[in-house]
């Protein structure tokens, strides 16, 4: 079966960047001039997904507005002469069909991707967090969908992590299959380092068969009280092969507020309009 769908959750509420997302979701707050998630629905699109679910939550509007026609905004640009904005609009709004749901209860990863059952029905799907940002010359989600059509298994994009990250992300335990490629054989959720099987992490994007629905269904709270994805996802790799693929690409974890600068500075020095200036900027504040 072929990957058309994916399933973003954006229903938290970035405390980590308080007050800036008090009105404005974490996912909008944007790397230059362009709001996080749009480069992880541009990276979807460009993997050939045709349907996009974004679970939100209340305050969450402006996710809608941004990827909806703007007729209004659209009207004024093309009477003032400015094709090149009126262009970009039109593109983000035709990026692919992007639907919504609300998650009512903050009940964790888990319970937000069981909130995408109907939308899946019986299809494998793709997952991306909206954390995480990977520049990439393939998209990693292709490079990944590649894995899958070979497979016909679940998923997991990884990479390995700096011994004092691995608190911070699930820890796959791995079986070597061929380069690049893993068989999943556990998997424990931000273990300490002594607990950890490994150091491949979990990096925010999941090709997942449709019987995780069952099992996130029967799935008891976890770490923190709540529904884990982890948890659903070990149990599934005991009745079916699932795979990890060490994926090609820098990931950006943008819900830190390091990698979100980090990631600023890299995107911004890659630009043409900016890139130039900028890094004689960065030059002079640097007194090189």
């Amino acid at each position: 079966m072929k990957v058309k769908k994916a399933v973003i959750p954006a229903a938290g509420f970035g405390t980590r960047f308080l007050p800036a997302t008090k009105a404005v979701p974490k996912e909008m707050v944007p790397i230059v001039d362009t709001p996080t998630l749009q480069y992880i629905i541009e990276e979807a699109a460009a993997s050939g997904i045709e349907d996009i679910l974004i679970i939100t939550g209340r305050s969450k509007r402006a996710i809608e507005d941004h990827f909806d026609k703007s007729y209004e905004l659209e009207t004024e640009l093309e009477k003032s002469g400015k094709t090149e904005y009126l262009a970009e609009l039109q593109r983000i709004s035709s990026l692919a069909n992007i639907h919504y749901v609300r998650q009512k209860q903050a009940l964790g990863l888990g319970h937000a991707i069981l909130c995408a059952k109907t939308f899946v029905g019986n299809e494998p799907f793709a997952v991306l967090l909206g954390d995480d940002v990977v520049r990439a010359e393939k998209p990693c989600l292709a490079q990944m969908i590649e894995v899958f059509d070979k497979y016909q298994s679940s998923i997991l994009g990884v990479q390995e992590v700096a011994p004092e990250d691995v608190s911070k992300y699930g820890i796959i335990k791995t079986e070597d299959v061929e380069k690049d490629i893993y068989r999943v054989r556990g998997m424990v959720e931000k273990p300490s380092l002594a607990e950890a099987p490994s150091r491949i992490a979990v990096l925010g994007r999941y090709i997942i068969t449709p019987e995780i629905f069952e099992l996130l269904e029967n799935t008891k709270p976890g770490k923190g009280g709540e529904i884990q994805l982890t948890d659903a996802l070990c149990t599934l790799a005991e009745k079916q092969p699932m795979y990890c693929y060490n994926f090609d690409g820098k990931r950006y974890d943008v819900g830190n507020k390091l990698g979100f600068l980090q990631a600023t500075v890299e995107y911004a020095l890659a630009r043409k309009d900016l890139g130039a200036q900028f890094r004689t900027y960065l030059k002079e504040l640097l007194g090189e």
